[in-house]
């Protein structure tokens, strides 16, 4: 059987699970750097392609929401605990964190469906 190439995420092409599970709560992967574009072409290029791929937000959104509620439903459970002081606070301050990341999607998200092509 001949040698066969190996990708660079493993013989059977699998990603890392740290990198699965960063893929699904990050989206930063999906996107172009316009900053990068050499020339107007590449920028153009780049605008299209992340105007393609802003329908994915929705889905992120979905996940983060689901952060967002499980950190203030287990901030409100921890809270009716006695001598829990410590742990409600963490959880809603990670609720507060990830409800802050969905307003940075949210507004990515309408510039990106809302911008022009030139």
């Amino acid at each position: 059987m001949p040698d066969t190439p190996t990708s660079e995420h493993g013989a059977g092409g699998e990603l890392p699970f740290l990198t699965l599970w960063y893929r699904f709560l990050f989206f930063d992967w999906l996107f172009a750097d316009l900053g990068a574009a050499r020339n107007v072409y590449e920028r153009h290029a780049a605008l299209r392609h992340n105007r393609a791929m802003c329908r994915h937000f929705p889905t992120y959104l979905r996940r983060w929401s689901a952060l967002t509620l499980f950190g203030f439903g287990m901030g409100c459970l921890f809270e009716r605990a006695p001598q829990a002081s410590l742990w409600p606070a963490w959880f809603f301050t990670c609720a507060c964190l990830s409800m802050s990341g969905m307003v940075v999607m949210l507004v990515a998200w309408a510039c990106l469906a809302n911008a022009r092509m030139q």
